[in-house]
Order: C-alpha cells, then structure tokens, then sequence
C-alpha cells in the first residue's frame, strides 16, 4: 500500500474525529497497488449506526483529509465513500471491500 504510518494515522485520526472510534476505514482503488505511481486517495468508511446527512460528512471528511494529508502527500485528492445501515450499498462499496485495506 502506497501510504505511510504517519498518513494512516493522519487519516483514522480525522475520521475518528468527525465520525467516532467505531469507524473503519479502508483503502481502496490504485494506492493498494506498489507497482502504481501517483493516483488519489480513495476511502470506505464504515460507520457501525445510521447517519444524517451522509454528503455533507463526506465532503466534511474528504475537506479535512485534503487539508490535513495533503501536506503529508504533495497535494493528492482524498475521495470518500460511506458505508452506513441506512445508506445504500451500491457495487463501488462491495468492490472496496473486496479489494480494499483496511487501516
């Protein structure tokens, strides 16, 4: 995975942040693959209750993490997904978790 210790916890830090403890995220898409260079960072979060307002939160997340990994990461893009009992789960969110890190 093409992503530092200091990144990961950048990132389950700012999603613990505005989600709480019991988030898990994942990494999923070209930063899993060693052999890719470049590409942005795209994100599964899987929250445990349902949620309100679920684009906001997204974008609140994807803000903070472009923001905040940015510095750590030369200005790559952080694209987020979220997983939630009240959310519809479409073939993106089964892909990710097939495929994906979790952090």
């Amino acid at each position: 995975m093409r992503l530092t210790d200091k990144q990961c916890q950048a990132i389950r830090q700012a999603s613990n942040e505005i989600f709480g403890e019991n988030t898990v995220v994942i990494v999923f898409g070209s930063r899993i693959d060693d052999s890719l260079k470049g590409g942005d960072i795209d994100l599964l979060v899987e929250l445990p209750s349902a949620i309100e307002k679920p684009a906001w939160l997204a974008a609140k997340l994807s803000a903070k993490l472009s923001a905040k990994v940015s510095r750590l990461m030369a200005g790559r893009h952080v694209d987020v997904l979220l997983s939630a009992p009240n959310l519809a789960q479409l073939p993106i969110h089964q892909q990710a978790k097939l495929t994906g890190v979790t952090l």
